[in-house]
């Protein structure tokens, strides 16, 4: 049978190439079996082969937008799950086929080559036949499998029962809303450098080369269609870079209304990769001390600030052990960018729903209360902590910073955006009412450190 030269969905900027079909299939399910034994998306695809990988990741943030629906299915086709190498193909095949309209391939040619696929592996070949009854099966009764599955939660709306739960009553008018933009392709969102150009400037100039983009917010724009990042006008000058319009806010948000002799000392703790610090180095002469953990992310933060001809005090370190790091000056202001379940970015990373479980809201959110505790003491009066979280959960924002608030009567919580829905545009196009466009979920709140009341010194 002669092999059909297919070209996978685009994903933000994946190329394609003529490779058979079955090779990539293979490959996505070798990337799905890896996120369900642990491991995250990005890791599971640098082991893939690298002519194969930009097709693997078209496939693969397909099928994790699709994964509890395929689940439900496989349980309609099969009572007991087959080995996990034949259940990763099953399930990849069906993520990409059960619903027709959207199917990347046509049905036939895609249940051919998922069993040509296992037939090539020796993990899978043994179970080639199970794997053809299956999916032949589902072909012919798909209407009836579908409307059974379309009970089950998780088939609809394609996130773990607990994580739809929590939704549900942290955000009881909008969890459908945030359940849908998660199942959607983020958009390509661009920072443009204040020291370099401005909105329009790069507006225009993208237009000169046919590139159509939108504004979104004061410094950013998106593109309507995404490309990869080294073919972005003026990316490799350092005249924009790649940052979610969300993101975005941080800088500002942080610098509005701050002022000094000199120029400000901000601490940009939990840092990298570093596009928080290089846009509050965009918008203001500050001196700025971006910590990280760890020393491999820290030489991204470097190679980001050298691409934008910007510099920074880069540290790595802990940030919640300041002993080993704080030279005992106060800040004039903080970003604490802190650790979290990313539950606001699964459109950029799809596998984080699959990988998360509900107890790590919790241990999370413990290591957020240790940074702040950590980090407030270290603020100078009258400065300003901003945190921000990538989460969409209540006990990872809102929550968070009542509870610091109740417990520290020097910190003065600002007018902030609190938690930011993550927001979809119709056809890559700009969000109704929303000035930042389309992006991701986020939480802010902005912290005004005050002299203690006098009863609280009195009390001290």
């Amino acid at each position: 049978m002669t092999e059909p030269a297919v070209r996978p969905v685009r994903e933000a900027g994946a190329s394609s190439s003529l490779i058979p079909l079955w090779r990539q299939l293979q490959a996505a399910a070798s990337v799905l079996a890896a996120i369900r034994a642990g491991a995250s998306g990005t890791a599971a695809l640098n082991d893939v082969d690298p002519g194969l990988r930009p097709g693997a990741q078209a496939l693969v943030f397909h099928v994790l937008r699709q994964l509890g629906r395929a689940e439900a299915l496989r349980r309609q086709l099969a009572r007991r799950a087959p080995p996990p190498q034949v259940d990763a193909l099953l399930c990849t095949a069906l993520a990409l086929g059960w619903r027709e309209a959207e199917a990347p391939y046509e049905a036939f040619t895609l249940v051919d080559q998922a069993v040509e696929a296992a037939k090539r592996s020796p993990a899978t070949r043994a179970q080639a036949s199970f794997l053809n009854a299956c999916l032949r099966r589902f072909l012919r009764e798909r209407e009836a499998l579908v409307a059974a599955t379309d009970r089950d939660p998780v088939a609809v709306w394609n996130h773990p029962r607990w994580w739809i739960e929590r939704l549900r009553r942290d955000h009881p008018a909008h969890w459908q809303d945030i359940l849908r933009a998660n199942n959607s392709q983020a958009p390509m969102s661009l920072r443009v450098n204040a020291r370099k150009s401005g909105v329009v400037q790069y507006l225009r100039s993208l237009d000169a080369m046919n590139i159509v983009a939108t504004p979104a917010g004061d410094w950013g724009v998106t593109l309507v269609q995404a490309r990869p990042v080294h073919d972005i006008p003026g990316f490799g000058e350092g005249v924009v870079s790649v940052q979610d319009g969300a993101a975005q806010q941080a800088a500002p948000l942080l610098l509005q209304g701050l002022a000094g002799a000199g120029p400000l000392r901000i601490l940009d703790a939990c840092a990298a990769p570093g596009g928080k610090t290089a846009h509050l180095l965009e918008l203001a002469d500050a001196q700025v001390t971006a910590l990280d953990i760890d020393p491999v992310r820290c030489e991204r933060i470097h190679q980001n600030l050298q691409r934008l001809g910007l510099s920074a005090n880069v540290v790595a370190a802990d940030a919640g052990r300041p002993q080993a790091w704080w030279d005992g000056q106060p800040f004039d202001a903080i970003l604490l960018d802190a650790p979290c379940t990313a539950s606001g970015i699964v459109r950029r990373h799809p596998d984080v729903r699959w990988l998360r479980r509900e107890s790590d809201i919790a241990q999370l959110a413990a290591i957020q209360a240790a940074l702040l505790a950590t980090l407030w003491p270290l603020l100078k009066a009258g400065g300003r902590l901003l945190y921000c979280t990538c989460s969409v959960f209540k006990a990872e924002g809102d929550d968070q910073i009542q509870t610091f608030v109740a417990h520290n009567t020097d910190a003065v919580l600002r007018p902030s955006p609190g938690h930011l829905m993550p927001q979809t545009g119709a056809n890559g196009g700009a969000v109704p009412d929303n000035p930042q466009g389309d992006h991701d979920g986020f939480f802010y709140a902005l912290l005004e450190k005050h002299a203690p009341r006098r009863q609280d010194q009195d009390r001290a």
